[in-house]
């Protein structure tokens, strides 16, 4: 068969020649307007796709690249264009199921460690060693703990795993790095205090009958009392404390956030996260006769005016009348303990004893200290579980419940009691 006329038949030896003699092969081709070589093809979606390089034996590494990435179905554009900051956004805008409080808690999360590090740089360029070498970063030069480093982990991996399930990377490069990092990373988990009950008393004693943090003693006596968090004590109403029948219903909380859409930080009321949240907790007395001391003193100086997102009737009040968050009673429990601890060391100079000084807590070691308390007690385990509202009980004695050197003792003494041990 002929051709038309001023075209090479395709059987020539000199069909598709680069200006250097070299045969060129499908798809590939050379614009000597510009003076590069180009490769040619459709990706996974049938879009024409074109990469252009100076020198043919980097055009056809790419090539090889390309046409690996076809035969796994991998989306090489996107590959090339997608960023892990594109990726976590993604990610995030398919993820329905989580509450408005743990995305913003994550999207601050990787806001503060991720974005402008190695957030910026592409998704296929990743490698297990760039993520360790990341995650050492975080520990050795910006002192993070193992635990926070962990939480960006548990954002990190999750985008590798839907770039790996969307054809975009072959491997998840974030696969067992926590197990290895853990294994490897000499650290200590920070220690919660748990305050002996000589030190809980002392403190309560201090604060009743001080002029200016006596206000503090209800608030104080319900977080010992009660094991609840911090933020189900600010939004707990007095409707949901039944002083009949000496039970506080749990079924909502208070947070202090800023959220994507939010002009500044504010106020959120949320409903627990699992049914175990959503509890009873009984009143022993200590706790029923604060309450009712509060409730006496508001019926004459007024109860808390603040509507929170509709939730109204708050029991804890500021001094505008407004509903407590964390911060504010975090640093009151430090001025108080800063205050007990140098009039007791003045006292016990002053009668040639030992002062009983209490170390600086939060409010959530008072959680703990709760849990201690009623673990040594000897009750049902079940029931602590409950009140604490996990949802299994390891977390509660494994998390939660610690032996004092009081506790110790009083186990030695009691095997002592026993048969002979030894």
């Amino acid at each position: 068969m002929g051709c038309k006329r001023g075209r090479k038949p395709k059987t020539d030896k000199n069909y598709r020649k680069s200006p250097k003699g070299q045969s060129l092969r499908k798809g590939e081709s050379y614009r000597e307007d510009k003076g590069l070589y180009y490769f040619q093809y459709r990706d996974s979606l049938n879009r024409k796709r074109v990469i252009y390089r100076k020198d043919l034996m980097a055009l056809r590494k790419i090539e090889a690249e390309v046409n690996k990435d076809l035969a796994d179905n991998i989306r090489t554009y996107e590959a090339d264009h997608m960023t892990i900051n594109d990726g976590f956004e993604r990610y995030m805008s398919i993820k329905y199921e989580i509450k408005p409080s743990t995305r913003a808690g994550y999207i601050a999360t990787y806001i503060r460690y991720v974005r402008d590090t190695i957030g910026r740089r592409l998704l296929k360029d990743i490698k297990y060693s760039d993520i360790k070498e990341f995650y050492s970063y975080l520990l050795e030069e910006r002192n993070l703990s193992i635990s926070t480093v962990n939480s960006v982990h548990t954002l990190l991996h999750p985008v590798f795993s839907m770039a790996v399930r969307d054809d975009i990377v072959r491997k998840n490069p974030t696969d067992d790095i926590m197990k290895e990092l853990c294994g490897s990373w000499t650290y200590e988990k920070k220690e919660r205090v748990v305050l002996p009950r000589e030190q809980a008393i002392a403190l309560l004693d201090f604060v009743e009958s001080h002029p200016i943090f006596y206000h503090w003693l209800t608030i104080l006596t319900v977080l010992i009392g009660t094991g609840m968090r911090i933020c189900e004590l600010c939004g707990i109403r007095w409707v949901d404390a039944d002083l009949k029948k000496r039970e506080i219903s749990i079924n909502h909380h208070i947070v202090y956030k800023r959220w994507v859409g939010d002009t500044k930080t504010r106020l959120h009321v949320l409903t627990p996260k699992t049914k175990k949240g959503c509890r009873i907790i009984p009143m022993h007395d200590e706790v029923y006769n604060a309450l009712q001391a509060e409730y006496a003193y508001q019926s004459v100086t007024g109860f808390c005016t603040a509507e929170v997102e509709g939730w109204s009737g708050f029991i804890f009040k500021n001094r505008y009348g407004g509903a407590y968050h964390e911060g504010p009673i975090n640093r009151a429990i430090h001025r108080v303990v800063n205050h007990y601890n140098r009039e007791e060391r003045r006292k016990a100079e002053k009668e040639k004893r030992e002062p009983i000084l209490i170390p600086d807590f939060s409010t959530h070691d008072m959680r703990h200290t709760f849990c201690t308390r009623f673990h040594e007690c000897g009750p049902d385990d079940k029931a602590l579980q409950e009140i604490m509202g996990h949802s299994d009980f390891e977390t509660t004695r494994n998390t939660y419940t610690h032996s004092s050197n009081e506790a110790k003792h009083k186990a030695v003494k009691k095997l002592q009691e026993g048969e002979r041990f030894f």
